[in-house]
């Protein structure tokens, strides 16, 4: 878990447009072996193919930052205070213990205690924040407007964490305040597209990412030693980072088997064709942030 070049993936570009992607990581560390109910579940919750489907964002300019590690390690887009994102509704922890549908993850009293957790954060979350940091700067220096683009997925129906069936496209951007109102009708405008749903700030608002690199932060110190969120989101992206989180659900460019999935029938398998015309309309939302941040 020290060797940060073997899982942290950054490929600078050009453009004012920085895509994270935190939750398409697989990998689990031989420290893990014997403590998880199964690989399977630690793997459940994975953003499943969003780095292949997103693959033609380099083109465009795009700096790309992805971890290698599974989400199940440690959640990069989850407050390292361990403070609810979305309080008073189900969702998963800094380090998580259960799935999205509520199935444990570790064996009975094994899973991470708080000097695990710290190491974690040092080793695994720490390190992909300030790559993000780092290429934030490196491209602030150069451009008045960067947006920071944070792409994931999630199955369409998790009754655990929502009623009945998820919209294709989800935008968040923490109710506003991630982002100018201008890039939020961009996205969205692209969205509109027929035979597909959106819609802005519903049950996704933005993860830690969202609300903390586009709410006028300092892009200095990493995450542990911010201050706590719950004050940094209040502050406009005075610092011209502007940051908006696309949820998509999954159905919008996979196969998906709608309902509960087992190992056999989940992940369903990357289709090019399935995927074309989710990855049309995603060329033209990060097409619509390249040309809000240039304008």
């Amino acid at each position: 878990m020290s060797d940060s070049a073997s899982w942290l993936s950054v490929t600078p570009g050009d453009a004012p447009l920085v895509l994270s992607l935190p939750h398409t990581g697989l990998e689990l560390p031989e420290a893990l072996d014997g403590r998880l109910v199964s690989p399977w579940l630690a793997r459940k919750d994975a953003d499943w193919w969003v780095d292949r489907l997103y693959d033609f964002a380099g083109d465009l300019g795009a700096t790309i930052v992805r971890t290698a590690w599974s989400r199940t390690l440690i959640d990069v887009n989850r407050d390292p205070s361990g403070a609810s994102l979305y309080p008073g509704q189900a969702t998963t922890e800094l380090c998580p213990l259960t799935t999205f549908d509520g199935e444990p993850l570790y064996a009975p009293g094994a899973e991470p205690d708080a000097a695990e957790t710290a190491t974690r954060l040092a080793e695994a979350f720490d390190p992909y924040h300030a790559a993000l940091v780092r290429e934030l700067q490196r491209l602030r220096s150069r451009y008045p407007r960067v947006v920071l683009y944070d792409a994931h997925s999630i199955r369409s129906i998790v009754p655990r964490l929502f009623t009945g069936e998820l919209p294709h496209f989800n935008i968040g951007t923490n109710d506003g305040a991630s982002c100018d109102p201008a890039l939020t009708a961009a996205v969205a405008r692209a969205c509109d597209v027929e035979g597909f749903t959106h819609v802005v700030n519903g049950r996704f608002k933005g993860g830690y990412i969202t609300r903390r690199y586009g709410g006028g932060n300092v892009l200095g110190a990493t995450c542990s030693e911010q201050s706590a969120p719950s004050t940094l989101q209040k502050l406009p992206p005075a610092d011209g980072v502007h940051a908006i989180q696309m949820e998509l659900a999954c159905r919008t460019y996979l196969p998906e088997p709608l309902g509960p999935v087992s190992a056999d029938t989940w992940p369903a398998a990357y289709d090019s064709g399935v995927a074309e015309a989710a990855r049309h309309i995603l060329r033209d939302v990060l097409t619509a942030c390249l040309t809000f941040a240039s304008d």
